[in-house]
């Protein structure tokens, strides 16, 4: 038989929730770029908020590893998903500032393959803050990360397209620029995501 003298502490698991629900909520602001009357400064606005509140609870999170002589599991890997946490949440906001930045108000409509990215990291919010209740037991997980990288294999999916898209001469040189980092970003978000479920898969499989 296997004992575990890690400790229980509900703080870490709590940081854990209230990062991801914060991503829920970053990504509900971003999903109205797709409106047909959006307030682009106020959307970059409010995901500068909610990226400062991911920010806020990111060094809650250190300091409450650096105060706590027994962690739950491995302090390094606590410190490694809090970080993966706010790195999503650094793309998201990074996309409504590009947006309003660039000036891409401006265009009649954003590319459907842009929205369709959006729907993506949208999805992976809900899932991973739907999942975060069953790091404390490391239980129930596998169907998490395996729909994150589904959602990702068709972040990865939509990208390509929205790139051919970009390129097809619809628009012209120095739009297809801006556009063009505003979808690395959006992808980068996807691929946030993804580090986070394979962050959590190393976990529980180290902890099982």
């Amino acid at each position: 038989m296997r004992f575990k003298l890690r400790p229980s502490e509900d703080a870490f698991y709590e940081f854990f929730s209230r990062a991801a629900q914060n991503l829920v909520k970053g990504a509900e602001i971003l999903s109205e770029l797709g409106l047909a009357e959006v307030d682009i400064p106020s959307v970059a606005e409010r995901l500068v908020d909610v990226e400062h509140d991911s920010d806020q609870i990111t060094h809650e999170l250190y300091n409450k590893i650096n105060s706590t002589f027994v962690t739950p599991f491995d302090r390094e890997d606590i410190y490694r998903l809090g970080s993966l946490l706010d790195d999503c949440m650094d793309h998201i906001e990074a996309v409504g500032s590009l947006v309003y930045l660039y000036g891409l108000t401006s265009l009649p409509t954003l590319p459907r393959e842009m929205h369709d990215l959006v729907e993506v990291i949208n999805e992976q919010a809900r899932v991973t803050a739907a999942a975060m209740p069953g790091l404390k037991g490391m239980r129930g997980l596998k169907d998490y990360w395996v729909e994150i990288n589904r959602l990702e294999n068709a972040g990865d999916r939509a990208y390509r397209m929205l790139l051919v898209r970009l390129f097809s001469g619809e628009y012209d040189a120095l739009t297809v620029l801006k556009m063009k980092e505003v979808a690395d970003e959006l992808e980068a978000a996807c691929d946030a995501f993804e580090h986070v479920a394979n962050t959590i898969e190393t976990i529980s499989v180290k902890e099982s």
